[in-house]
């Protein structure tokens, strides 16, 4: 029945890619096929359909879910006030008179605000709002406008504290967990705040090399013009800055958890919408709207995926997928290599939730039985997943960017504008691949192991139950 598993996966693959109907959907259908079928054959205990709303009630108590609402929420706010613009035009100013100021001025905006935006599609709407009726204004052509807002969208996959990475490194957990119980291997687990850690010397390679590409492709661009900001303007921007820096900061240095960022700055949005009466019961209202519709989607994608994949494991559909791993010639390499490649291949039909929740826990658990660094490897499906949102013409941000953009350009005309940025990205891609110590830069070093002193004995003897040895 292994082979029906993969057979139902692929079909669920092909629906998806060419019926426009959403993912939960389809994962369900499938679930309800593929459990029908293997209770029928007898492939699967009728016991194990039972436990499954215990199982989905557990997961759905992980805390880290509580983020997502949040962030969610923080990028329809985002949407319906002004401070996007408001920055956007302080750091136009900030970058002085250079052609290349209001491209590298898009470039840092998505890097302090697609962090808590909450998705790709989310940092396409506000880029696609603020900066691209102003390139356009400056005659930067259609293609490059596009480009740009393409890939300002995407870093919000690689900077801490995103929900895309903060998920990614709940799942990878469950892999590597998954994977260590088989291999019955001794290494710690990693968990999200070594992804926050080791995800950030690569994405500060990222942010600097593609604002250089942006730069370099202004290069002939006329010197612009001095940005307008008034004095109470500048103070807002200045603290606004201050702050989301401190939460994404404290964030990534472990001083509080991504889920009290987002409250805090969703509290800080609200109110200072409401003071500035930016944020009437309308807009308010639609935002609200909007963050539910978004939730309800993620957490019905949540509950099909993990119905999907537990029914594939009941099938035994993972135990062939990791008997093909291991037959892969190279070694572990090849099998970063080919892990990466059907990344590639599945972010051209599914955004960054979907790849998360359904390929993650059907792809990473065999490959981390044969490769024993996950950090490594969960940086590199980050890269990977980047990469696959720009490559022209179905990745999900050119696609998003095109639908918002108009006049579109030509197929040939975008791919010469997104050129250089992938070829940036797999640069770096590469680097991390060939340089794994890249992602651990910031790993704390292990205590060395002592000898307990005598008063140390004593106390731990003391400190132990009568009939417990210590």
């Amino acid at each position: 029945m292994a082979e029906f598993g993969l057979a139902l996966l692929g079909v669920a693959a092909l629906l998806v890619a060419t019926t426009g109907l959403p993912v939960f959907a389809v994962l369900l259908v499938a679930s309800c096929v593929g459990a029908t079928v293997g209770v029928v054959s007898g492939a699967i205990p009728l016991a194990l359909l039972g436990a499954l709303p215990s199982r989905m009630i557990g997961l759905l108590e992980n805390d880290l879910l509580q983020a997502v609402p949040l962030f969610v929420f923080i990028g329809a706010l985002l949407d319906r006030l002004p401070l996007a613009d408001l920055l956007y035009r302080g750091g136009c100013r900030l970058a002085g008179r250079s052609g290349a100021s209001p491209r590298l001025a898009a470039m840092g905006l998505s890097a302090l605000l697609a962090p808590m935006n909450g998705s790709v599609g989310a940092s396409v709407a506000m880029l696609a709002r603020v900066v691209a009726p102003r390139l356009r204004a400056r005659g930067v052509d259609v293609a490059q406008t596009t480009a740009l807002v393409s890939v300002a969208s995407t870093l919000g996959v690689l900077v801490p504290p995103s929900i895309v990475l903060l998920l990614l490194g709940d799942a990878m957990m469950s892999a590597h967990t998954q994977a260590l119980n088989v291999s019955a291997a001794q290494n710690r687990i990693i968990n999200t705040q070594d992804l926050l850690h080791g995800v950030l010397g690569p994405a500060a390679i990222v942010l600097l090399l593609l604002s250089l590409i942006a730069a370099w492709q202004a290069r002939r661009a006329p010197p612009a013009e001095p940005t307008p900001l008034g004095r109470s303007e500048a103070a807002i921007a200045t603290l606004t800055v201050a702050v989301i820096g401190a939460l994404l900061g404290g964030v990534a240095a472990g001083w509080f958890y991504a889920v009290e960022a987002a409250a805090c700055g969703g509290v800080l949005l609200l109110v200072g919408g409401v003071v500035s009466g930016r944020l009437g019961f309308g807009p308010l209202n639609g935002a609200l709207r909007d963050a539910l519709d978004i939730t309800g989607s993620l957490c019905a994608l949540f509950v099909s995926a993990t119905t999907f994949t537990l029914l594939l494991r009941s099938l035994g559909t993972d135990v062939l997928v990791t008997a093909a791993f291991a037959r892969l010639p190279g070694g572990p390499a090849a099998t970063v290599a080919a892990a990466l490649a059907v990344l590639l291949l599945c972010g051209l039909v599914l955004d960054a939730y979907e790849l998360i929740f359904v390929v993650v826990p059907i792809l990473m658990p065999p490959v981390l039985t044969r490769v024993d660094d996950a950090l490594w490897v969960a940086v590199l499906s980050l890269l990977a997943l980047q990469m696959s949102f720009l490559l022209p013409p179905l990745g999900y941000a050119v696609m998003m960017s095109g639908a918002r953009i108009v006049p579109h350009p030509t197929l040939r005309q975008l791919v010469r504008a997104l050129t250089p940025y992938l070829l940036g990205l797999a640069a770096v891609l590469a680097l991390v691949l060939a340089q794994p110590r890249l992602v651990h830069l910031l790993d704390a070093p292990a205590a060395a192991a002592r000898p307990l002193r005598p008063d140390e004995v004593e106390r731990v003897m003391r400190a132990a139950p009568r009939g417990v040895e210590p």
